[in-house]
């Protein structure tokens, strides 16, 4: 009987310790914005003009140029702010980017378009047995899931980020 005790103990710690894995705590210097270079894959998280982290990553199924409308495959440019995040979504966890904003929205307009949104900075696909490519989002920027439990307990809601050409 004191085994089976032991032994209910140590799949319910295990269990327990499993979920917990996907959220990490963060205490160390806060994250005052973020920088994404889309042509060299860098994203930086950074405290004032220091880098606290440094991560590759893979963009949208078309990369080069600015997203104009829903649809087009592109990463926005330009400074948003990380405005929600997600322990839910479906690639992994996510937090997500404030695009389109009034900019986005009468670009899109004079083109006729919708511009598009739920743009996120996010890990892997849930439902996917293999790794995809580099570029292969319909405009968001994708990290690995490890990647992504850091940069979700580092960067906070309101945390404002520029994304460069």
């Amino acid at each position: 009987m004191r085994f089976i005790k032991f032994f209910m103990v140590l799949i319910l710690a295990l269990g327990v310790s499993g979920c917990a894995s996907k959220f990490k705590t963060y205490n160390g210097p806060e994250v005052t914005h973020v920088i994404v270079n889309k042509a060299e894959r860098r994203m930086f998280l950074m405290h004032k003009n220091k880098v606290l982290k440094d991560y590759r990553f893979g963009l949208g199924f078309a990369p080069v140029g600015d997203k104009k409308v829903r649809g087009d495959g592109k990463t926005p440019e330009g400074d948003y702010f990380i405005d929600r995040r997600n322990p839910n979504s479906k690639f992994y966890l996510s937090i997500g980017i404030s695009y389109p904003n009034p900019r986005d929205v009468a670009e899109a307009k004079a083109l006729g378009r919708s511009p598009g949104g739920d743009i996120f900075i996010h890990g892997r696909p849930n439902n996917r047995k293999r790794r995809p490519g580099r570029d292969w989002t319909a405009g968001c920027i994708t990290v690995t899931n490890s990647q992504m439990r850091d940069i979700y307990a580092m960067v906070k809601d309101g945390t404002p980020i520029r994304i460069n050409p």
